[in-house]
């Protein structure tokens, strides 16, 4: 079985158990050929985000049971769609995001440079 790795090259690392997140409700931002959103971003969600992503259409305050979501509050960590954290970062509303749970593929549409911009402080 191979290691399943981060931006930095090294293991991924839990992004979250609760709320339990990722693609597969499992707390990592794994992703798979049924993953069609690439829930790939381990980020720390602001509400300037949470605005924003319900601007565009993607209501992640409100709770939706049928697929096991909490909804989401300021301060949650949640995998987010890799597309959608790119958006938020070109309109000014990218949160920060933990690194080490950050899924390698997020590299095919933002350099590590920028995600290191990005990076949640310690």
């Amino acid at each position: 079985m191979s290691i399943v790795r981060n931006v930095l090259g090294g293991s991924l690392k839990v992004c979250c158990r609760s709320p339990l997140t990722g693609f597969y409700r499992d707390g990592y931002c794994q992703t798979g050929p049924e993953d069609l959103g690439v829930h790939t971003v381990c980020a720390k969600v602001t509400d300037s985000f949470l605005a924003f992503s319900k601007s565009q259409g993607n209501d992640l305050t409100t709770p939706m049971p049928v697929y096991q979501f909490p909804g989401l509050k300021d301060g949650d960590c949640w995998c987010l769609c890799a597309a959608r954290w790119k958006e938020a970062l070109d309109a000014g509303y990218a949160p920060p995001i933990v690194l080490e749970a950050t899924h390698e593929s997020t590299l095919q549409l933002v350099p590590l440079e920028v995600l290191q911009e990005h990076a949640l402080e310690k």
